[in-house]
């Protein structure tokens, strides 16, 4: 496979899983600027700005001026349709390895935001956010279907994966200094798509270490942490062409993936609350490291190597940077 596309499909699937999960986060912060009047909306609104790497302004923030900023921007990088329109120019430029479906999905997605903005403007914006989620559902579903299991769906489903972790680390961190029975807890879950899974896995019980657990480390919930390492952790294997190596992991991405699950593999129980913003912390500093080793490994374009006449430079290789 050529790298650009790889590259292309990597990026595909981080683009739409931060698309999905920053809508998934707007809306529920929107649900509880709206609904609980106790709660400071510029406070709230600077801390998910936090949680998302988003710049908050010096001016003061509210519910409107926040969902323009994250959902509505198509000037600032990072913003839900900013997201969209970078997976929709990177299907574009690899059509020949995505299905009709995927770049018809991505397409009519971008060409939709604007009439979808519109209505949440006139209706709220929980339309602007579901449309989304459904949508990148729509996406995976059709990607999960109509792709080969070849090493283009490896490199789609990797970078969904990392996105994933990175994006619950931010959830996860945004609560980390809350206390143990506070009622945000239930946003966290919310948020994840995880409420409803956490509820009757729990049988109701609502704990913040029970919550971060199961975020964190359940092996069943597609959603949780661990569960997206270990589907990075495979397809990192299956793109290994040369597996059998004697001493372990060859490849620096395949290293931190596996650091990353041991350390969350092998906690004891009940110790997470003790230390969890220095471990997200390290997480998402593994997400940043594991895509930088990813990017060097299987995208890096090698240098063009042109041979020159040998009696004129000792028939040493010159070696060109540029084209």
């Amino acid at each position: 496979m050529l790298a650009r596309n790889a590259e292309s499909l990597y990026w595909i699937g981080r683009y739409v899983e931060r698309a999905d999960d920053m809508a998934r986060i707007l809306d529920v912060a929107v649900h509880q600027l709206l609904d609980d009047a106790s709660v400071d909306p510029d406070r709230t609104s600077r801390l998910l700005l936090r949680v998302l790497g988003i710049p908050a302004p010096s001016t003061e923030l509210d519910v409107r001026s926040v969902t323009e900023l994250v959902a509505f921007s198509r000037n600032q990088v990072g913003s839900i349709i900013d997201s969209l329109a970078s997976a929709r120019e990177n299907a574009r430029g690899a059509r020949e390895v995505t299905s009709s479906e995927m770049w018809e999905c991505l397409n009519a997605t971008y060409n939709g935001l604007a009439e979808r903005e519109r209505a949440a403007k006139r209706l709220g914006p929980h339309e602007f956010f579901r449309y989304v989620e459904e949508r990148a559902a729509m996406f995976a579903g059709l990607a999960d279907s109509t792709m080969s299991r070849d090493d283009g769906y490896r490199f789609l489903l990797l970078g969904r994966s990392i996105e994933r972790v990175d994006m619950l680390a931010r959830m996860l961190l945004s609560r980390a200094g809350d206390r143990p029975s506070s009622p945000a807890w239930v946003t966290v879950l919310r948020s994840a798509g995880a409420h409803d899974t956490y509820l009757r896995t729990y049988r109701g019980a609502l704990d913040a270490n029970r919550v971060v657990e199961f975020i964190l480390l359940d092996r069943l919930f597609p959603r949780s942490v661990f569960h997206a390492i270990r589907q990075a952790e495979q397809c990192l294997a299956e793109l290994d062409h040369q597996p059998d190596s004697r001493v372990g992991p060859r490849a620096e991405a395949q290293r931190l993936l596996g650091r990353a699950r041991s350390e969350l593999e092998f906690l004891p129980p009940g110790v997470l609350l003790e230390d969890l913003q220095d471990r997200l912390v390290g997480l998402q500093d593994t997400c940043r490291e594991l895509g930088e080793a990813i990017a060097l490994q299987y995208f890096h374009a090698a240098p063009w190597v042109a041979w020159t006449d040998a009696r004129a430079v000792g028939a040493e290789a010159v070696v060109e940077g540029e084209l």
